[in-house]
């Protein structure tokens, strides 16, 4: 919608300029340039969506798996991908004094910080109990032995401070939580 109403703009512009020759001051011609600098950096944002088809061919190529879901109810078809959830549970190893576990749970944070940033994890966070499970990140990556490599990658892992569960888990392509 953005785009078809800069489109608009635009075109008028464009046409107003074309009327007879009339002189233009340079803050006037300021104005222009300002109007016609803010419509193509509105173009510029608006994001180009793929289509289904196209995101499914993308995820084929890349190995992922999925499949369509019919609701039922609202007879929509749900693109449904499948994701890997690495649970984060307690290690044999939990004896570092408090210095080095500050300096693992700094690394920790670092490494699921560029496991999102590159796009391999979705989402991650700690449990809210002190229970023998400390948190989870759900990878967006087309296979378990890939999830395995990047989970044991972190630093709380390699230390033994953690330990990694990992399991196959299926969800909605593109839904957000609510």
């Amino acid at each position: 919608m953005k785009k078809i109403l800069a489109f608009y703009v635009l075109i008028g512009l464009l046409l107003a300029c074309k009327q007879e020759p009339k002189v233009v001051d340079s803050q006037e011609n300021e104005t222009v340039e300002s109007v016609v600098d803010t419509l193509v950096e509105i173009i510029e944002e608006v994001p180009v969506e793929k289509t289904i088809k196209e995101i499914k061919a993308e995820l084929k190529t890349k190995g992922f798996k999925f499949f369509d879901y019919v609701d039922e109810t609202t007879k929509d078809t749900i693109l449904m991908q499948q994701y890997f959830i690495a649970f984060l549970k307690k290690g044999p190893i939990r004896s570092q004094n408090e210095e080095e576990a500050a300096m693992l749970q700094e690394a920790h944070l670092e490494h699921l910080t560029k496991m999102y940033e590159l796009g391999y994890a979705d989402i991650s966070g700690p449990f809210g109990d002190d229970g023998d499970i400390r948190g989870m990140t759900i990878y967006n990556v087309p296979t378990l032995k890939m999830a395995d490599s990047l989970a044991n990658a972190d630093p709380m892992v390699k230390a033994k401070r953690l330990i990694i569960e990992i399991h196959p888990w299926w969800a909605a392509k593109g839904f957000p939580l609510r």
